[in-house]
């Protein structure tokens, strides 16, 4: 247990030391560009859920010509 302690105690700082690094002003270009492919493949997504979302309110909303009658 005491071992456990010992080796918690020094993990514990450096992991503050290296998380204390990530106070960077700036993005990065490539920040920019991985935030441009994600915007990319978004739009790749809407544009045929737009479509087919259209497509069904189009055949819900169209009245049918043939009426088909039990005989």
């Amino acid at each position: 247990m005491r071992a456990l302690a010992t080796v918690m105690g020094i993990i514990a700082p450096v992991t503050a030391f290296a998380a204390s690094g990530a106070n960077d002003e700036g993005s990065g270009i490539f920040v920019w560009i991985f935030l441009g492919f994600f915007a990319v493949i978004v739009v790749g997504q809407l544009i045929p859920a737009v479509m087919l979302i259209t497509g069904l309110v189009k055949g819900i909303l169209a009245k049918s010509e043939t009426k088909t009658e039990a005989k």
